[in-house]
């Protein structure tokens, strides 16, 4: 059953200014301040309000845009896509909500879900992906900003049909022979899954025709990544269990078979928690490929997860996967739902890493009783060696976050981005105790953004474990 098929009414609102207004807050037991960066303004009956979930962020320059659903629907979708954008380095925040999607913002679709963003630096555009439920066409959508990521306008239609778990992305590398064009992946459920790819080269105005794979792949969460020569390859999750990969080499006229990057070995998280063992993939200036997921291999008896990095730098073979050494493999600790982030003008050995992940410091846990907490690591050298972790976010009891059909949900995906020779800016969703029947979970960026420090840790160390510094209360922050 695919992850997403997310199963909302207000008037369009205009973008709120949020950056210097919100309060930076710490948890006792998380080591970063954070700042709100969006909350959830919409009061339709369906929803389970306030709450916000599944982030994707992109940086380019001064500017970092997030998007995530707003007012999360048990049965699929939420009420509206919202966005945070920076135009400072994340100095300062402002937040607004796609128009013309639901009815809540002037649109024919009953929900909507999916949230990805992109840059495309030719046009000069901001693009926001997300899939339509229970409208026309059940489509994947495109909108667009060309004011930097301030404003977005009504959504132009990327592709209709059964769809799900769509990604965008756009070739930004001026040099290349494909500079400007924009790729949206996503998988036809009624189709079993069917990987499809589009192209635009304006700037998300139009696309192009629906491709497939040439072994007519099957799968979902795939995210595409665009090497400085124009290659463009896809990590995704297949359905028997596998991390794979295709590319198109001729700017999306068409997509080559898939490789294997590597098997996927997944403890499923207690407590009824939603997450999947879905790739996160980023890309250096040199065009090296890394690609992220949750894997129980280096764990005895598949008990817990560590994050596990594979990377490419020959387009169709991949090298095999190393554990990002978080906690030593004796933990008790789960780790999942990875974002990595990489800072573009960096490569090779001198690439700089961000690592954002959820976790549970005690992976045999309740509903009841486990503590659901956000994590951050760096690596300088890419990838070779790691700081020692710290925990941004928590703990959160499973309670204060929504619910759906398919368990609790802070999101299927997370994101987190590296400004060129900067900080790192994970936008995390973060919950406290509700209010009643209304939750209190909203948006956050760890004020000023994470430094990436690197550290002399390797996967074969055996690091103290993280579950130490996570508090046994559930604490409010």
């Amino acid at each position: 059953m695919p992850l997403s098929r997310k199963l909302i009414t207000a008037t369009l609102l205009p973008a709120v200014v949020v950056g210097g207004l919100l309060v930076s807050a710490t948890s006792a037991s998380a080591n970063v301040a954070v700042t709100q960066v969006s909350s959830d303004p919409f009061t339709d009956a369906q929803a389970q309000h306030r709450t916000e979930v599944e982030p994707d962020t992109f940086a380019f320059g001064t500017t970092i845009v997030s998007a995530f659903q707003v007012g999360r629907v048990s049965g699929g979708g939420s009420s509206d896509i919202g966005f945070a954008t920076s135009t400072d380095g994340g100095a300062t925040w402002t937040s607004g909500f796609l128009p013309g999607t639901t009815a809540n913002t002037g649109g024919a679709c009953g929900q909507i879900s999916d949230a990805a963003v992109a840059f495309d630096a030719k046009h000069n555009v901001w693009l926001i992906s997300s899939l339509g439920v229970n409208c026309p066409g059940d489509p994947v959508f495109t909108s667009r900003s060309t004011d930097g990521g301030k404003t977005f306008g009504n959504p132009v239609t990327t592709a209709t049909g059964s769809l799900d778990k769509n990604w965008i992305v756009c070739d930004n590398t001026a040099s290349s022979p494909f500079f400007g064009n924009c790729y949206t992946e996503y998988d036809i459920t009624s189709s079993g899954d069917a990987l499809r790819m589009k192209t635009s080269s304006d700037g998300g105005l139009t696309w192009g025709p629906a491709r497939a794979t040439g072994d007519s792949a099957t799968g979902l969460g795939g995210q595409p990544v665009v090497r400085p020569n124009g290659t463009v390859l896809v990590p995704y999750l297949s359905l028997n269990d596998q991390i794979r990969s295709f590319r198109s080499i001729d700017g999306g006229a068409s997509w080559r078979s898939t490789v294997l990057v590597s098997s996927v070995s997944h403890h499923d998280a207690a407590g009824g928690l939603r997450e999947e063992a879905l790739p996160s993939a980023e890309i250096d200036s040199a065009g090296t490929a890394y690609v992220t997921w949750s894997d129980c291999r280096f764990r005895s008896g598949c008990a817990s997860n560590d994050i596990v990095l594979s990377k490419s730098t020959s387009e169709t073979t991949w090298g095999a996967p190393t554990r990002v050494p978080i906690d030593a493999t004796t933990s008790t600790v789960d780790h999942f739902v990875p974002g990595i982030g990489v800072d573009a003008s960096t490569s090779g050995a001198s690439a700089r890493i961000g690592l954002t992940y959820y976790f549970y410091p005690t992976a045999n846990c309740t509903a009841a009783t486990c503590q659901l907490d956000a994590g951050f690591i760096s690596s300088t050298n890419g990838g070779t060696s790691w700081s020692t972790a710290t925990q941004v976010a928590g703990p959160m009891n499973l309670s204060w976050i929504p619910n759906t059909s398919q368990g609790r949900m802070f999101g299927d995906y997370i994101s987190t981005s590296v400004r060129a020779g900067g900080n790192a800016f994970p936008i995390v969703p973060i919950a406290t105790a509700p209010s009643g029947s209304t939750f209190t979970m909203g948006m956050f960026a760890p004020t000023g953004g994470l430094p990436l420090t690197g550290g002399a840790r390797r996967a074969t160390d055996t690091p103290a474990s993280q579950a130490a510094h996570s508090q046994s209360a559930l604490t409010a922050f």
